[in-house]
């Protein structure tokens, strides 16, 4: 009888290729595979002689509840040995890992972690955005848009009163009631990114000010899952970059805020 062990893994924002080395060698010893929404399939390929279970969970659709998840861990870990927990991006950032651990160590399951690289800052460097850069950010926060109690979390709030790059991460479904939180602090005219499906193949993307990006975000039609980077960091993309060297050639040196914005919102 196998030993049963609990291997949580981080998968990474979506690129399979992203996935760390150590979370391919647990995936190649795993017995089963438990596997979330968001997970690139093609990772799945590592895991060449386990039992694979999708266990994703989607806004308003729902497989499995996580009490059930973390029943179906354990179970599997008693009956056949290593189970291998493969959530998206990295599993202590929103992704409920430690419920999980703390649950399989309670029936005495071993366990382990594998950190996955998270999609609140490789998403935004696949679009040149540095979220800290000397002179314009010196640190950045990462907020669930969305409370488990399926409110808008209060921590917006603070971070939109400070001069740090903000990462906002569920927060489409509230876009337009997070940008009401950065305008009540004089932020109208900050650079906003929202970016969905990132690092992906179907990767798009869209950028405006606090003030514009809900009507980019519905030309665009852009939805979840996205990640919104609000910050002056976004107008030091290297990718926007060549875009304001050529407008910049032909405006004004005194290029006003009304123009950036306009210029945010193509």
């Amino acid at each position: 009888m196998k030993k049963p062990k609990l291997i949580l893994v981080g998968a990474g924002p979506g690129d399979a290729d992203l996935i760390t080395l150590k979370g391919i060698k647990a995936l190649q010893s795993a017995d089963v595979v438990l596997y979330d929404a968001l997970i690139n399939r093609d990772i799945l390929e590592h895991a060449t002689d386990a039992k694979k279970i999708f266990v994703g969970k989607r806004k308003g659709y729902h497989v499995y509840a996580q009490d059930e998840i973390n029943k179906l861990i354990v179970q599997h870990a008693f009956a056949s040995g290593t189970v291998v927990r493969l959530k998206g991006g990295d599993p202590f950032i929103f992704g409920r890992g430690t419920e999980e651990i703390d649950y399989a160590e309670s029936f005495g399951v071993e366990t382990e972690v594998v950190p996955g690289i998270t999609s609140s800052v490789a998403v935004p460097a696949y679009q040149g955005i540095s979220l800290t850069k000397r002179h314009i950010a010196e640190s950045f926060w990462v907020i669930t848009g969305t409370t488990s109690a399926g409110k808008l979390s209060e921590d917006i709030r603070l971070a939109a009163q400070s001069s740090a790059t903000v990462v906002i991460l569920m927060g489409m479904s509230r876009i337009d009631a997070i940008m009401e939180l950065f305008r009540e602090t004089g932020k109208g005219d900050v650079p906003v990114a929202v970016i969905q499906n990132g690092t992906t193949l179907n990767e798009h993307f869209g950028c405006g000010t606090v003030n514009t990006i809900g009507d980019v975000v519905r030309d665009k039609k852009l939805g979840s899952p996205a990640i919104i980077v609000v910050g002056e960091v976004v107008r030091e993309s290297v990718k926007l970059k060549g875009l304001y060297e050529e407008v910049n050639a032909v405006a004004p040196e005194n290029y006003g805020a009304l123009q950036k914005a306009q210029l945010f919102k193509r």
